[in-house]
């Protein structure tokens, strides 16, 4: 098949990294792992993060004159027409204003990856986002739910049951795994780079620092780490953004034993995560956690908690440790008790590498995503 994608929150050749555009980019390798072309339909972002009723009119206008456009060069054919349109991570604050057109007037499946449908924002700032998201939710041909918490609402909007499955969140565990295969000689590079303390158990956070749930996680982690008993560690953090100096504020008490990397490319990344030996991260509002993947797929446990979509990606009890959700006082138990166990830190670790092979692997979930879609367009 020829396969239309579009991501209109973030496109997946964004220059900014998130979970977001990893996610994206992985769907786009799924599909063509499975032998289909695929081709990024448009950059548009129709993102509104004000609620700016204006803005989202004049954004549904840009939607439907690139929709109009795009038809023209199908119709014309300066582009290959596509068998069906996929469409990755819809909600209110960044509704799909094209694929719709496109796949009403080609007549060829709409597919949704990822989508959230919040019944508390009818008549809200996003009134014509959350309407056009529910136009779009009634009439797809699939719903593709990657967080099971999404379900319940998606449901809601589906006339029918077969219409909505859940994949579930995957990765390319290779780079990963041979990560992990290096952990002394990584680990000898970064006590060396870093003055870390010879025998500390390495602690690991990866995430963007900006308003929302990752400054909430990351006040919460702060506060964990001060209440920890004896034990050494080191926490490695790498992330960067808007509110690094705040984030950095919170960790000024741990002087000596914590390090700040910045903004770190997949291959300083599976150095760490092949380096460290507890990934720690409280996961407040975290949709998905893509992170807590790539540590499981290097053979790191991890430390979480047990909201939004981190029960979909850890094996609770087998390949990290998950806290009650929001619960300061459960984390720091839970990160204690790991810290205080090298071997069950190392049955942990041991379970989470093939955890993420045999449950979030790219192939595994390119079989299941392309089969389903072969059977729709056939």
């Amino acid at each position: 098949m020829n396969i239309a994608f579009y991501a209109p929150l973030k496109p997946p050749i964004s220059p900014v990294p998130s979970g977001d555009r990893l996610i994206a980019r992985m769907l786009m390798q799924a599909l063509e792992g499975g032998g289909h072309q695929v081709f990024l339909a448009s950059r548009f972002r129709s993102f509104d993060a004000s609620g700016d009723a204006r803005r989202q009119q004049r954004l549904e206008q840009v939607g439907g004159q690139l929709a109009a456009r795009l038809l023209r060069r199908f119709h014309e054919g300066r582009e290959r027409r596509p068998d069906l349109w996929f469409t990755y991570h819809l909600y209110h604050k960044a509704p799909d204003w094209i694929g719709p057109h496109i796949a009403r007037a080609l007549k060829i499946p709409y597919v949704v990856a990822e989508a959230s449908f919040a019944p508390k924002q009818k008549g809200g700032r996003w009134a014509r986002g959350h309407e056009s998201v529910a136009r779009t939710l009634g009439a797809a041909d699939l719903v593709i739910a990657l967080n099971r918490s999404d379900m319940p609402c998606l449901r809601s909007r589906l006339a029918g049951s077969e219409r909505l499955i859940q994949l579930k969140p995957f990765l390319d565990c290779a780079p990963w795994r041979k990560a992990a295969e290096q952990h002394s000689q990584y680990r000898k590079e970064l006590d060396a780079a870093h003055e870390i303390t010879p025998g500390a158990a390495l602690l690991l956070s990866v995430a963007m620092m900006r308003e929302g749930g990752k400054l909430c996680s990351y006040r919460l982690l702060a506060r964990a780490l001060e209440k920890l008993g004896t034990s050494p560690w080191h926490l490695l953090i790498a992330g960067d953004g808007p509110k690094a100096n705040e984030v950095l504020s919170l960790f000024a008490p741990f002087q000596g034993r914590f390090t700040w990397l910045g903004e770190c490319d997949t291959t300083q990344l599976a150095r760490l995560y092949g380096a460290c030996d507890i990934f720690v991260w409280p996961a407040i509002r975290e949709a998905i956690g893509m992170s807590f993947l790539e540590a499981q797929a290097a053979g790191v446990p991890v430390v979480g908690s047990d909201g939004g979509g981190v029960p979909d990606v850890v094996a609770n009890g087998k390949s990290g440790l998950l806290a009650v959700y929001g619960d300061e006082d459960d984390f720091v138990i839970r990160l204690g008790a790991l810290l205080d166990d090298p071997p069950k830190r190392k049955m942990m670790g041991e379970y989470a590498a093939g955890y993420a092979l045999r449950e979030h692997d790219l192939g595994v979930a390119s079989r299941r995503l392309c089969a389903v879609l072969e059977e729709l367009v056939s």
